[in-house]
Order: C-alpha cells, then sequence, then structure tokens
C-alpha cells in the first residue's frame, strides 16, 4: 500500500531529476578539475536527452493507467515504461568552439554556469520532494 502512494505521486519523478542532476554534477565537476590537462574535452550529460525520455515515460505511465495492458505492449515494444530502464548515465562529447593553445576545450565560465543551472535544478527537485513528503504527512497525521 505504501508503495503505491508514492507511485500515484510526483516522488518517482522527482527522484529520477534527482538522480540525473547528481550523475550530472560529477561530470561537470570532473570538467573543472581537468581545466589544466592538456588535451581534455569536456564532457557532459544530455539534458534534452534526459527531458525527452523521462516525458515519454511519464506518457506511458499515463497511458498504462488508462489500459492495464498498454504496459506489458510497451515493454515488448522497447518503449520506456517508467521502470527505471533508462540509460541516463551515457555521457557525451561537448563541442566547443574554442579550443586552447594545449588543445583543451573546458572553459570555467560555461563550467561554474551549468553547475550553477544543474544545482538549481537539484535544489527544486529536493523541494517539491519536500512539499510532497509534508503533503503526505499532513494526510496521515491528519493534520493541515
Amino acid at each position: 500500500m505504501l508503495s503505491s502512494m508514492f507511485e500515484s505521486s510526483t516522488v518517482p519523478l522527482l527522484e529520477q531529476v534527482v538522480n540525473f542532476t547528481q550523475a550530472r554534477h560529477g561530470v561537470l565537476a570532473g570538467n573543472i578539475a581537468n581545466i589544466d590537462t592538456p588535451g581534455y574535452k569536456s564532457r557532459d550529460l544530455s539534458v534534452a536527452s534526459f527531458e525527452s525520455r523521462l516525458h515519454e515515460a511519464i506518457e506511458a505511465k499515463h497511458e498504462a493507467a488508462e489500459s492495464p495492458t498498454y504496459a506489458l505492449n510497451a515493454k515488448l515494444a522497447g518503449r520506456p515504461t517508467g521502470s527505471g530502464d533508462e540509460n541516463w548515465d551515457r555521457v557525451r562529447e561537448t563541442s566547443e568552439d574554442i579550443l586552447f593553445h594545449d588543445n583543451h576545450d573546458v572553459s570555467i565560465e560555461t563550467q561554474v554556469t551549468e553547475i550553477s543551472k544543474n544545482q538549481a535544478h537539484h535544489n527544486m527537485a529536493l523541494t517539491l520532494m519536500n512539499a510532497q513528503f509534508r503533503l503526505l504527512r499532513a494526510a496521515v497525521t491528519e493534520r493541515a
């Protein structure tokens, strides 16, 4: 019963956002750590790919709620079912227009900006998740 209560909320979605932003933060921090490494090419996780796959998983979940056999058919067809089968930790190479004299492309300004945006997404997801838990707690304890 407890797991179905969480599955019907936005907690699993927010959990995936937190996991993605945590993994992306590690990749971006690695770029900053290698800023003086000759020949190092900056890396990043594809935010667009993550958002696209998350959207597909949400759509599949909504369709599965409407049709119980849809989830099985989606799984057989290779479509995401929101079951955590996502491969979001694939790192892609970023293409920068400017190469420095030692053939690396890491810009501290770009990396700090991306880390700041990533942190904002992470904090937003945690704040929303915290609000969900407060609502659940209020419902369980029958307090407002």
